[in-house]
């Protein structure tokens, strides 16, 4: 939830500050945008966010489709991440880290 603290003699008309369920909704989000990938959901441990003095560093773990190529899907991830948060946000990304955890395969495949 967003806090919004107000003082009528300051210049600053308030402050916005951000949770981090909210943060970790948009990233989410910014995850779902990249086809081809899909959070790892174990106990929630698809996405871990540190906020410190340089920005929000992520720590995301994704499955992806066979047939993509990974290292451009990992950059598509990082874009996506970057952008929606500081967009949305004032918080600045200071690194994603993507790791890709397991491999969507069909289920019947074409041979």
């Amino acid at each position: 939830m967003a806090h919004i603290r107000h003082d009528p003699h300051a210049t600053q008309k308030g402050k916005i500050t951000y949770n981090s369920g909210i943060v970790s909704g948009i990233v989410a989000l910014a995850i779902s945008e990249v086809e081809g990938v899909s959070i790892l959901n174990t106990s929630n441990k698809g996405i871990k966010l540190n906020f410190d003095k340089h920005g929000i560093v992520a720590d995301i773990n994704v499955k992806v489709d066979y047939g993509y190529n990974v290292p451009s899907l990992a950059f598509r991830i990082q874009q996506s991440i970057k952008h929606s948060v500081e967009s949305m946000t004032n918080y600045k990304v200071a690194k994603v880290d993507v790791h890709i955890q397991d491999v969507n395969f069909p289920e019947n495949p074409v041979i």
